[in-house]
């Protein structure tokens, strides 16, 4: 039955609604899933050219009969597979088609097969020349539309009689053009999705790769780092101490530490260094390794502290600083003997009376000058006494509506409780800033230290 232009190529489109399952179904093969990652096996190669090949002859048998020809889509199969595949799957598909269409007959039999085995092997070359990568919709569908001018060239070129090949040509030229191109392109645009999704998947996959190396890293640094903090607080005859540490993220740049002195000494060290994360992790560990080598075995605190300040100014090429309190306990004396290189004056409280006062003392932060001078200072120490050293991750604790903890706070809450232990007094600081701050999180570095003066024994 002879079909006019118009009805031939509304029955092409309705093919096209077919071709969308079966692209559908094919892209979601694991062959064609591994072929599109460049992962060749013999078993993919064979299963792409008989699904290609099959393709093909479903290509061909759907078509139109036009004066004995048949309109199709039978060139798409080869040309698909040889795009994705490279030449050897082209060839076998098209080979596969190309022998399904000769054997049907007709006089346009041979240049309809040769088409179809050339599609492939254009495809392939295609494949090839673009270094085993998809070409992308635009180019892919440009070779399916110049193949099928190509083929109907050679219906001219090889069939006869000519006139009746001139008629087929008329009659199916644009519809196979337009048919095989509107294939191409549902083929390409989900070949080109499954592309996107891989390369999508893949990324996902490098990322939380890259991710979980990174927390690694950031649990081994926060190991590193805990262990440069005191495993113990030491046990102090006549005195009640206690500190502890909280980082804001995995690791952070705050840091307390009790260094021997004498049998009667001890140096009592809070820190915060500028910054967060590593990279004040790595200068937190700087820090502190040169304040323990400087002031071990010294009594003269400004001095030692100034020597500390020295060594970690001439390290300190990235511009990073540290704030610190360094106190020399006397424990026979009960005096404390200390500087204040810019960090957040101490609180002391006075046992008989329940006044506060701040440990102030001039000098600027640590690294950020040499030879700068610190501010020597003695406090005595009295039975009931109670020393607050922090970190301005406490008094700068934000809750929701960002406001601060406050200094102020801190001084009520330590007024209150001065009673409780000094282990006792940093879990009651710790609760009501965490009552505080709410749902807001961390903000800071959070490090206490509580000095308590026990009962003096007679």
């Amino acid at each position: 039955m002879v079909h006019s232009i118009n009805s031939l190529f509304l029955i092409l489109i309705e093919k096209i609604s077919v071709i969308v399952i079966i692209a559908y179904l094919i892209t979601r093969t694991k062959y064609f899933s591994e072929v599109l990652k460049g992962k060749f096996t013999h078993k993919n190669k064979i299963g792409l050219i008989f699904i290609f090949g099959a393709f093909s002859i479903f290509g061909t048998s759907s078509g139109v009969e036009i004066l004995g020809v048949v309109a199709n889509v039978r060139d798409l199969g080869p040309m698909i597979g040889g795009l994705i595949g490279g030449p050897l799957i082209g060839i076998g598909a098209g080979l596969i088609g190309g022998a399904y269409r000769y054997f049907i007959g007709g006089f346009t039999a041979v240049p309809c097969s040769i088409a179809t085995i050339i599609a492939g092997l254009l495809g392939g070359v295609i494949y090839k020349l673009n270094k085993g990568k998809f070409v992308g919709v635009p180019l892919a569908v440009t070779f399916a539309a110049l193949m099928e001018i190509f083929h109907m060239a050679l219906v001219l070129l090889i069939a006869r009689p000519y006139t009746e090949a001139v008629c087929v040509v008329q009659e199916t030229g644009l519809p196979m053009i337009i048919s095989n191109s509107f294939g191409m392109f549902i083929f390409a645009f989900m070949i080109v999705n499954l592309i996107k999704e891989r390369d999508t998947a893949n990324e996902r996959d490098r990322y939380f790769a890259e991710l979980e190396r990174k927390k690694y890293e950031l649990k081994i640094a926060h190991d590193i780092q805990q262990s440069f903090l005191p495993e113990t607080v030491p046990s102090l005859k006549g005195f009640d101490l206690a500190a502890i540490n909280y980082s804001a993220k995995e690791v952070g740049g705050d840091f307390y530490d009790f260094i021997p002195i004498s049998d009667h000494q001890i140096g009592l060290t809070i820190g915060d260094v500028s910054g967060k994360s590593v990279s004040a992790a790595l200068f937190m560990a700087l820090s502190r390794t040169v304040v323990r080598a400087s002031a071990a075995g010294k009594t003269l605190v400004a001095e030692s502290m100034k020597n500390a300040n020295n060594l970690i100014a001439a390290d300190a090429k990235s511009g990073m600083f540290v704030t610190l309190f360094y106190a020399l306990l006397d424990l026979k004396e009960r005096t404390l003997t200390y500087v204040n290189a810019g960090h957040n004056p101490p609180l002391i409280l006075n046992g008989k009376t329940g006044d506060l006062t701040l440990l102030r003392a001039k000098g600027i932060v640590m690294g950020a000058m040499e030879d700068s001078e610190l501010e020597e200072k003695e406090a005595k120490l009295n039975e009931g006494d109670l020393v607050v050293f922090y970190t301005d991750g406490v008094t700068e604790a934000f809750d929701e509506d960002f406001n601060p903890f406050g200094l102020g706070r801190l001084q009520d809450i330590t007024k209150k409780y001065h009673n409780l232990s000094a282990d006792g007094l940093i879990v009651k600081i710790m609760h009501e800033v965490r009552s505080f701050c709410g749902k807001a999180s961390q903000s800071d570095d959070i490090t206490l230290m509580v000095l308590k003066v026990e009962k003096i024994e007679k």
